[in-house]
């Protein structure tokens, strides 16, 4: 993605990523797998995170069977007490300094009638509170270098139905803008990306299952008129990531072939 070239020109488009340090969270599968092996194709140095050790380690030894650096594979649930921190450490440990942080671990989290306590808290841990813990610990290292890039991947804040991860990526949105009015001055953007329908475990083998179920409601909801890969969404990140993006802060971008309803 990094260098194209368009026309017969010898225009090249280069992200100025070569060398930076990312951190993804929910790194295991989906959009977050993309988005690593993404940055790593753009010269990134990379921290992985998720629960799924295996999953982790495949990923880690494909980018580096591609010749790349292995990623720094932390294998932690960030719902966990003392996880921002932990992770934190590790990273600094490894590389001294972080320069992209993209929060991607989150999930859907559907309620029977009105939901419990504990399920509505699970939720808000899962989607809003331990992507902003993790923030909040890593910013006075982007502050002191003056640069910076935090991405969360949200989703809906249309509330179709009660489920506990919906209001969550609303409080992601509000307090990621207050953020980046912030931290600005110190060189560090901070962008939510509230992907569509986009290929994933929860996607493909929860939501919508099966091709004809996919084409269904492509059709009927989507002008784009497929569901979208991971990448589609990765690309958006890897740009936002950049110093290319300098000047894209406190936005909710959604990335779902135009399936939103709404203009805003």
């Amino acid at each position: 993605m990094g260098r194209t070239h368009s026309g017969c020109g010898a225009t090249f488009m280069d992200l100025q990523l070569s060398g930076k340090v990312a951190l993804v969270t929910g790194a295991s599968l989906g959009i977050g797998r993309a988005v690593a092996r993404m940055l790593s194709q753009e010269g990134c140095r990379l921290a992985v995170v998720a629960r799924r050790e295996p999953l982790l380690n495949t990923m880690a030894d494909e980018i580096a069977l591609l010749g790349r650096e292995r990623p720094l594979v932390i294998v932690q649930d960030i719902t966990a007490d003392g996880a921002a921190q932990r992770i934190m450490e590790q990273t600094l440990a490894a590389f001294g300094r972080l320069d992209i942080l993209i929060n991607n671990a989150g999930g859907s989290r559907p309620l029977t009638g009105l939901g419990t306590a504990q399920e509505w808290d699970a939720g808000m841990r899962l989607n809003f509170t331990a992507g902003r813990d993790l923030s909040h610990a890593f910013i006075p290292v982007m502050q002191a270098q003056h640069y910076g890039r935090i991405v969360n991947l949200t989703g809906t804040d249309e509330p179709l139905m009660m489920n506990a991860g919906v209001p969550p990526n609303g409080a992601v949105h509000l307090w990621a803008k207050a953020l980046s009015r912030v931290v600005g001055k110190d060189g560090i953007t901070v962008n939510s990306i509230a992907p569509g329908k986009i290929h994933s475990e929860q996607i493909d083998q929860r939501n919508l299952v099966g091709e004809q179920a996919q084409r269904a409601w492509a059709a009927e909801n989507c002008p784009a008129g497929y569901v979208g890969d991971p990448e589609d969404v990765a690309a958006l990140i890897v740009l936002l990531a950049s110093p290319r993006g300098r000047y894209i802060s406190g936005q909710v971008i959604h990335v779902d072939g135009g399936a939103r309803r709404v203009a805003s």
